[in-house]
């Protein structure tokens, strides 16, 4: 039934009667407007009658159907007025009470108010009382200590100090009191301040390190040390500034030379007037940097003595101080500045000015000097500076000494630092433009004489003049390591550069090599070429020996280059010595084309003629030094060269005459006179043959063994030493049968292939391979023959060879 009654109420609201009435925008007059322009009027009343009539059947079906719960409300909303009411009554009684409290709280708060005004009223003018009392005492007291002058100085900032702080805080204008006393006070600061800045002015300027000490206690004592000291670094640092920008200013600089220039006209220096320019831009340097060295010392004197300087009362450096908070120190800030100042500085001027940058660029040594000075000096100052701080303050002031006596006041710490490096920083363009044009000076003069398409090396003077650029570059450079280091290396390149040319002039053709005729155009013009390179080494070498002063590595440059030179001149000789080394070997080995097995002729007068090879060689080598190495002027050189052709031949004629076969007691002895003939032979090619070393001692060594017998001879403390085992197991082949081939023999090759064999085989090892193979052949054609007995040299021959095996086998381990 419910559901019944809520349907019908939901088709009523639905009802298109009732649906104006329910939006939320219903406006009655519009509505009654719209109905009149309508005009329907009597439709709509009527309408609206029968749409109320159906309200008041719904309301009254709706009444009925809830009148028992209509009932109820009507119940709850009586007993609800009663609960209101009765919370109204208390409510009431509730703010009656807070009014009584009120009254009771507020009298006593607003009391308690005033006696805390009153109190906190009292307690300041408590405090200024005792600041007035403190005032007035420290008043007196300062007054007393200025009366004391300087000896009191500190005490009466000390004083001043405290007034400082009795007046932080508070307004005490107005006390009539103490208005005296603070005009005093001022005054006294100003003339405390003033005191200690002239104290600590003379003590910087007489370098006195009690009196700036005590200027700085001062400075501390008043609070204001780190703005004094940075004031005090500012003040020199702009004098250096301005110092700097003086000295480079171009009109400065010319103006005595030129005092009434016409008006407007650009200030240059006149063509004429260079050197005076000149003399003048040095002179402003050399005073540039006593005035830098001036300041920096007393920078590097304040420095020490507040690296030193302890407040006595509380103990702190005065340095930590300064540098607290991160900051660095005032002598890397200000070094730092002067470096940067003169870099910018010198860039402005020299771009500035054309002039200034050729000066500084062509005499940048002279400019390195002066920035090498300026740094010795420094260096120096400090380290007298230590001992001088060490010893030399006044007791009273607190000086202590410290890990920081043996550091370097520049470094102090900034270990990473170099201030060396940051003060030349400022002249890296220049140098960099210095060592461009002393190489092209150094390279100007070879270019010149080695012109091209050229054929003839430098003449004497040519080459002097190389040799004086050379020489001049180094002694200029000479007033800085660093800089004589790059102009060392580049007089390497010149070296260089020489031989370079000097090898385009080399003949590399087969008349380099020949020696069969006179000398011939290209080699003599290699003759010249090598004479010239020994020249030059010469001429350097004499160079670095001078080089006293300068770092070793510049030494150690020109020296490698100097290796360059060696190396070409040993490659320019190398083709003629080569030459004479292989006619030398051809004639060595035609002894073989000659007849040794002949007897003697006459047995108790022996006629020992020279071999016809031995009068080839000694007359090809006597010729070949006379007609061609006699030229060389660099005769150690040339010594150096021949010695070992001297070496190589006395090997090879004993390697040859080891091979001779067959060997008769005729052709013994004139062997033996070939030996005499051959020291002869090769002493053109050395100083004395005795330097030959090995080889010579193995010629003379080898003489006597030609008449002696096979086992004494085996028994011979020369052999394996002095003379190789292959070689005296080849000159016992020359006493066997016929039957015992030599190697070669056996090998069916010439002398002169066997020859070549041994060179390429060096090692005894296979040297004594080869010669067992020959006998152990031997074995095989005696067994083949059916012979009974072995030669006599045969069982010496195997015995010498186990021997060598042996030592051979001991060596390699």
């Amino acid at each position: 039934m419910e559901d019944g009654k809520e349907a019908s109420t939901n088709s009523l609201l639905k009802d298109e009667c009732y649906a104006d009435f329910l939006a939320e925008e219903f406006d009655v007059k519009t509505y009654t407007a719209q109905a009149i322009h309508h005009a329907v009027i009597a439709e709509q009343l009527a309408k609206l009658a029968q749409g109320i009539s159906q309200l008041d059947k719904e309301l009254h079906s709706q009444v009925v159907a809830r009148h028992e719960d209509l009932l109820a409300q009507a119940t709850g909303i009586e007993s609800l007025e009663g609960v209101l009411q009765m919370m109204q009554t208390r409510i009431s009684s509730l703010q009656a009470a807070v009014d009584r409290i009120r009254n009771k709280i507020v009298d006593p708060y607003n009391k308690i108010v005033a006696r805390i005004t009153q109190l906190a009223r009292l307690q300041v003018a408590c405090d200024l009382l005792r600041r007035i009392i403190r005032i007035l005492y420290l008043s007196k007291r300062l007054q007393v200590q200025l009366q004391g002058g300087s000896r009191e100085i500190t005490k009466a900032a000390q004083s001043l100090n405290e007034l400082d702080y009795l007046s932080q805080g508070v307004d005490l204008s107005g006390i009539e009191v103490i208005e005296n006393d603070l005009l005093l006070i001022s005054r006294a600061r100003l003339e405390v301040e003033n005191q200690a800045k002239r104290l600590l002015e003379q003590g910087m300027e007489i370098q006195n390190p009690t009196q700036v000490g005590t200027a700085l206690q001062v400075f501390y004592n008043l609070g204001s040390l780190r703005e004094t000291i940075s004031s005090v670094v500012g003040g020199y640092r702009t004098t250096i500034q301005d110092n700097i920008t003086s000295a480079l200013d171009i009109k400065g600089l010319t103006q005595p030379a030129n005092p009434r220039g016409a008006p407007g006209r650009a200030v240059l220096p006149t063509p004429g007037n260079t050197a005076a320019f000149r003399a003048a831009l040095w002179t402003n340097l050399e005073k540039l940097m006593d005035q830098i060295c001036a300041a920096c010392r007393q920078v590097q004197h304040l420095q020490k003595v507040l690296m030193k300087k302890r407040d006595p009362v509380t103990h702190v450096c005065f340095i930590d101080e300064i540098i607290k908070d991160g900051q660095p120190d005032i002598l890397y800030t200000f070094w730092t500045d002067v470096t940067n100042t003169l870099s910018e500085e010198f860039h402005r001027a020299t771009e500035a000015s054309s002039f200034l940058k050729q000066a500084f660029e062509g005499e940048y040594p002279k400019l390195l000097r002066l920035y090498n000075e300026l740094w010795r000096r420094l260096q120096q100052y400090s380290a007298s500076l230590q001992g001088a701080l060490s010893g030399g303050m006044d007791a009273t002031l607190d000086i202590t000494t410290t890990e920081t006596d043996s550091q370097d006041l520049f470094t102090h710490g900034k270990q990473d630092y170099n201030p060396e490096k940051a003060l030349k920083d400022s002249l890296q363009p220049y140098e960099a433009a210095y060592l461009s044009k002393s190489l092209s000076r150094l390279f100007d003069p070879i270019n010149l004489v080695f012109p091209m398409g050229g054929r003839n090396p430098p003449s004497n003077d040519e080459l002097d003049s190389i040799i004086k650029t050379i020489s001049s570059e180094l002694n200029v450079a000479s007033v800085d390591p660093n800089l004589s280091l790059a102009v060392a290396k580049n007089a390497a390149k010149t070296v260089q550069l020489f031989c370079v040319k000097s090898e385009q002039l080399l003949c590399t053709q087969g008349d380099a090599s020949q020696v069969i005729g006179p000398l011939t155009d290209g080699q003599r013009r290699n003759v010249s070429v090598v004479n010239s390179l020994y020249r030059l080494q010469q001429a350097v070498a004499k160079i670095i020996s001078g080089l006293g002063s300068c770092p070793p590595a510049a030494a150690e440059a020109l020296s490698s280059s100097l290796e360059g030179v060696q190396a070409l001149m040993s490659s320019a000789v190398q083709p003629l010595l080569q030459s004479v080394s292989d006619s030398i070997e051809a004639i060595i080995i035609t002894l073989h084309q000659e007849d040794f097995s002949g007897a003697l002729s006459n047995p108790d007068k022996p006629d020992v003629p020279c071999s016809l090879y031995m009068k080839e060689l000694q007359g090809f080598i006597s010729r070949v030094m006379a007609d061609y190495f006699r030229h060389f002027q660099c005769v150690d050189f040339i010594y150096e060269s021949t010695e070992s052709i001297a070496r190589r031949a006395i090997e090879l004629f004993v390697r040859n005459a080891s091979l001779l076969r067959p060997l008769g007691e005729g052709g013994k002895m004139r062997l033996a006179a070939d030996f005499a003939q051959m020291e002869m032979a090769v002493a053109p090619l050395c100083r004395r043959v005795s330097d030959l070393g090995k080889p010579y001692r193995m010629l003379r060594s080898f003489r006597p063994l030609l008449f002696q017998t096979s086992e004494l001879i085996a028994s011979s403390t020369a052999v394996g030493d002095l003379i190789p085992y292959s070689t005296l197991l080849h000159f016992f082949f020359t006493r066997a049968p016929s039957e015992l081939k030599s190697p070669h023999q056996r090998a069916e090759w010439s002398i002169a292939r066997y020859s070549q064999w041994l060179d390429d085989h060096p090692s005894e090892r296979d040297r004594l391979s080869l010669i067992r193979g020959a006998l152990e052949a031997y074995v095989q054609s005696v067994r083949a023959r059916q012979g009974k007995e072995f030669s006599p040299i045969y069982p010496i021959m195997l015995q010498l060879l186990q021997r060598a095996a042996s030592a051979s086998q001991e060596a390699r381990v």
